[in-house]
């Protein structure tokens, strides 16, 4: 069967690519256990992220924001003595203010899921690309995105990231034209 190359690297990638990857969520929660994990992500790998997903949940309340936008100090440094997660003060904290502003989005649209997909007009993109050549960091929906959860307080939200966010969460179909997960997403 043929896959995405980068699927290939390991098991985990391998099972991440076959059953989760450019499938369309629509689930707040996990909405937003993407969006974190992405801006975790950032300077790294996603094979490292994959790894402490598990750790990621038991530390942050299984990505239950209202739980999260709460966090104080002592919180914190329990979060950055914890090696099941990536220990980076800044990434910490702008997970609970991403919690916040999440929880605000909420507030405004009746669900984060009516406001983030707006950016793709609510159906995924179906793209078509033969090669990993041929996708591309970040596109005019990903640069709008990153500008307005910015402007909305969110943080690590760069438009790689954002675009990164919707190739994972099915905003977008970027598997490659060969794999056989292409049209099945």
């Amino acid at each position: 069967m043929d896959k995405c190359p980068w699927a290939l690297a390991s098991p985990l990638e391998e099972h991440y690519h076959d059953t989760e990857w450019g499938v369309p969520v629509h689930d707040d929660r996990l909405l937003f256990e993407f969006l974190i994990l992405e801006g975790a992500q950032a300077g790294l790998s996603w094979a490292t992220i994959l790894k402490k997903r598990d750790g990621y949940r038991q530390a942050f309340n299984h990505f239950d924001a209202a739980r999260i936008a709460c966090y104080d100090a002592a919180k914190i440094q329990e979060l950055l003595a914890n090696p099941g997660i990536v220990r980076n003060r800044l990434k910490v904290q702008a997970t609970i203010g991403n919690a916040q502003a999440f929880l605000a989005i909420q507030a405004e649209f009746g669900s984060f899921a009516a406001y983030i997909w707006q950016f793709v007009g609510h159906q995924p993109v179906q793209n078509t690309w033969a090669t990993l050549r041929d996708v591309p960091a970040s596109t005019a929906q990903s640069d709008a995105m990153s500008k307005d959860l910015k402007k909305r307080g969110f943080k690590f939200v760069g438009s790689t990231i954002c675009y990164a966010y919707m190739q994972a969460t099915g905003m977008v179909n970027d598997h490659l034209i060969g794999c056989f997960r292409h049209g099945q997403t």
